[in-house]
């Protein structure tokens, strides 16, 4: 339970679901925890309420990590507070569903600044203190629709499928300086995001994934505390898919 005591891990995204999960789970193994969010404070204090409940160390910090100076800024402040970061979690997504031809300049700008250009900025500037030190671990929450993409949420896949040639081009790149970078494929979770379809729509995703149900936000989490240890050091530029068996 102790295995990352002593590292400094920043979530994005971390008030709800998956990024909550995740933020927790990295504390109860014994990281301090920064959780980012950009308008949720009731969640976000429910998440630093709840690592502490449990014996762990975590701190708040509300960033709208869209706008390129908040990347910036955001990993100044983990550096200033903590003297490093070991662990860099880009779990801030958005998602749009509708047709195409009908998304305005706003949804493309939105979607693509928050789930592609954000992880990014954050991962630059963090890369600035990691390659000094020798070690660190980015991992990136994508998508399976990143892969195959979807329908109806035509931008949210190519910001995800963008999201993991990143991955696996930067993973080659920072690999010589002791970095790993790699990327978590969730299938269909049952969060918030998924709270638009309907008990009919639900069933029938249901009857498509072999594992007949949707995945739950800590099995998400246990994955990226495996990608965390140095148990798998040898892992790096993969895209881990935790679908179910969806795809």
């Amino acid at each position: 339970m102790s295995d990352l005591v002593g590292k400094v891990a920043l979530v994005t995204g971390a008030s709800r679901g998956i990024g909550k999960a995740i933020a927790k789970e990295l504390a109860k193994n014994g990281a301090s925890v920064i959780i980012n969010y950009s308008k949720d404070d009731e969640g976000a204090n429910s998440t630093l309420m709840e690592i502490e409940e449990l014996g762990g160390y975590a701190k708040v910090i509300k960033k709208n990590i869209a706008n390129k100076d908040n990347c910036q800024e955001l990993i100044k402040e983990v550096i200033d507070t903590f003297g490093k970061i070991d662990i860099l979690i880009n779990n801030a997504a958005k998602s749009e569903i509708g047709l195409f031809i009908d998304a305005n300049d706003d949804s493309f700008e939105s979607l693509i600044n928050t789930n592609l250009l954000a992880p990014m900025y954050l991962s630059k500037y963090a890369l600035n203190y990691m390659i000094s030190k020798g070690s660190g671990n980015i991992i990136n929450i994508s998508s399976i629709w990143g892969e195959a993409g979807a329908s109806c949420e035509v931008i949210y896949s190519t910001t995800k499928g963008g999201l993991n040639l990143f991955t696996k081009s930067l993973s080659k790149e920072v690999a010589p300086f002791g970095i790993r970078v790699n990327s978590i494929a969730p299938g269909v979770i049952n969060t918030e995001m998924n709270s638009f379809l309907s008990e009919e729509e639900k069933e029938q995703l249901v009857d498509e994934i072999p594992m007949n149900r949707f995945g739950d936000v800590n099995e998400i989490a246990k994955a990226v505390i495996f990608l965390c240890k140095d148990d798998c050091k040898y892992l790096t530029g993969q895209i881990i898919r935790v679908d179910g068996g969806f795809l």
